[in-house]
């Protein structure tokens, strides 16, 4: 039987990469840190209260289990390298990596993983995480494989692209490269595989079932949701339903006629092409962002209904089940599923990364 490897998750979030990793049958986890409660809530209903510690990072210390951790894997928040944004160099968020850094010299991990938005790659972060690995540095008995994923190719139903870092440790002798996807672009999963069986939404669908809720850290969380309790749409106004109706499938705000352009689309007629966009039922989806529900923040529309994709959708095109449990309001949820990593991705990765060991320690 081939040997079960312990995980710890840091910069869990709801569990993008834990849910993949999972998936391959391979892991355990034994630690998981997320500081947002809601997202911690969530983590907690699907993987269980004892692994997860709700709180910063910075005053995390792995114990027992987690110091044996062979893999320890994270995305240190990505915002302030994000393409979206100020972009600024000071973001604090930018130094979190340096605890992630803490925790591994702590655990000494076979392997760990990092992901980020492809502009991590070429900041100034990273240039100093590689010069960690230098003689001296605190991560000097590793070595680093990085490069850009784009989630379709590894069979997500979505087009994302991510930095994707991998350090093995030197005594396992060579690096363990970043894999390639096994999806071509013509055999890609599309937005239709994975929503199209699902009930026409109706304009009263907007609110989470009340009543519920679950005990977290002594703070009451609403949930936990799953499945169709999800598929809720929002009220629009007139004039967005109006527009919304003037736009075919894989069209945008240039499909409108002038009367329902606002002011800046008029003055604009190049460029932002995926404002007020609507997907495309045989092609996968853009990248599912944290206002997924808007359709003035990018090609969110349903391909064929006038309204945003639901919750429940976006959930499915960055490949939860629908029994994954949410906990949250309505924004917190979509927040998660936002900044969550595409299952797929992670699973193709876990799966990866476990074969890779086995070369090199051995099947148990």
């Amino acid at each position: 039987m081939a040997q079960t490897f312990r995980v710890v998750d840091l910069f869990a979030g709801c569990g993008g990469i834990t849910s993949g990793f999972h998936h391959t049958g391979r892991f355990r986890t034994v630690g998981a840190v997320e500081v947002d409660l809601a997202a911690a809530t969530t983590y907690a209903e699907n993987f269980g209260r004892e692994v997860v510690y709700h709180g910063s990072i910075a005053d995390w210390e792995p114990t027992g289990a987690a110091l044996q951790a062979q893999v320890v894997v994270g995305g240190p928040p990505c915002q302030g390298f994000s393409n979206l944004g100020a972009k600024r160099l000071d973001d604090p968020r930018n130094q979190l990596w340096r605890e992630y850094v803490r925790v591994l010299v702590k655990i000494k991990p076979a392997v760990f993983i990092i992901e980020n938005v492809d502009r991590f790659l070429r900041s100034e972060e990273f240039r100093l995480l590689r010069e960690e690995t230098e003689p001296g540095g605190r991560l000097a008995d590793y070595q680093l494989e990085d490069g850009v994923v784009n989630a379709a190719d590894f069979g997500a139903a979505q087009v994302r692209r991510r930095a994707i870092v991998i350090g093995t440790r030197k005594d396992l002798g060579r690096a363990i490269e970043i894999p390639n996807g096994k999806f071509a672009r013509d055999s890609w999963q599309t937005v239709g595989d994975r929503i199209k069986d699902l009930p026409t939404v109706h304009e009263d669908d907007q609110l989470l079932p009340t009543g519920r809720s679950v005990t977290h850290h002594g703070v009451s969380v609403a949930g936990p949701f799953e499945g169709l309790a999800l598929h809720l749409t929002r009220s629009y106004q007139p004039i967005s339903q109006e527009r919304f109706r003037h736009i075919p499938e894989g069209g945008n705000r240039f499909n409108l006629p002038d009367d329902l352009k606002s002011p800046c689309w008029l003055k604009h007629t190049s460029g932002s092409g995926d404002v007020m966009g609507r997907l495309r039922w045989d092609r996968p989806s853009v990248t599912i962002r944290t206002e997924f529900f808007k359709p003035e923040k990018g090609r969110y529309l349903h391909p064929t209904e006038h309204r945003a994709i639901t919750h429940l959708e976006a959930a499915r095109l960055q490949g939860f089940d629908d029994t994954f449990r949410w906990c949250g309001s309505k924004v917190q949820i979509a927040r998660q599923i936002g900044n969550a990593v595409p299952v797929e991705l992670a699973e193709a990765l876990g799966s990866y990364v476990a074969e890779s060991l086995d070369e090199r320690l051995g099947d148990s």
